[in-house]
C-alpha cells in the first residue's frame, strides 16, 4: 500500500524558511520521479518541484533560486526547502510519486 505523510508545515514570517519533508512507503522510491505541487485557496494545484531517480531537478519559475529539493533514498523521503518565503507561497503542499498522493501540509506565510 502506497503512503506518502508530508511534515513540516506551518506559519513563518515573510522572508523565513521552512522545510517539507514527505516519508514514502510502499513502493520502489529509488525508482520514481517525485514531486511537490501546491494549492493556494482558490487556485488550482500546480507543480511546485521535482526530483527523478538519478536526482535531475525541475522547479516552476515562481520558486526557482528560493526553493531546493531533495531527496534521500536511504530514508525514502524527499524534501523541499523552502526559502525566502513570500506572503504568494501560502498553500497546501503536497507531495506526489506517479499518481498517488499525500494528504498535504498547509503552509502560511503571513505577518
Amino acid at each position: 500500500q502506497v503512503q506518502l505523510v508530508e511534515s513540516g508545515g506551518g506559519l513563518v514570517q515573510p522572508g523565513g524558511s521552512l522545510r517539507l519533508s514527505c516519508a514514502a512507503s510502499g513502493f520502489n522510491f529509488n525508482g520514481y520521479i517525485m514531486s511537490w505541487y501546491r494549492q493556494a485557496p482558490g487556485k488550482e494545484r500546480e507543480l511546485v518541484a521535482l526530483i527523478g531517480p538519478t536526482y535531475i531537478t525541475n522547479y516552476a519559475d515562481s520558486v526557482k533560486g528560493r526553493f531546493t529539493i531533495s531527496r534521500d533514498k536511504s530514508k525514502n523521503t524527499v524534501y523541499l526547502q523552502m526559502n525566502s518565503l513570500k506572503p504568494e507561497d501560502t498553500a497546501v503542499y503536497y507531495c506526489r510519486a506517479s499518481n498517488n498522493w499525500g494528504q498535504g501540509t498547509l503552509v502560511i506565510v503571513s505577518s
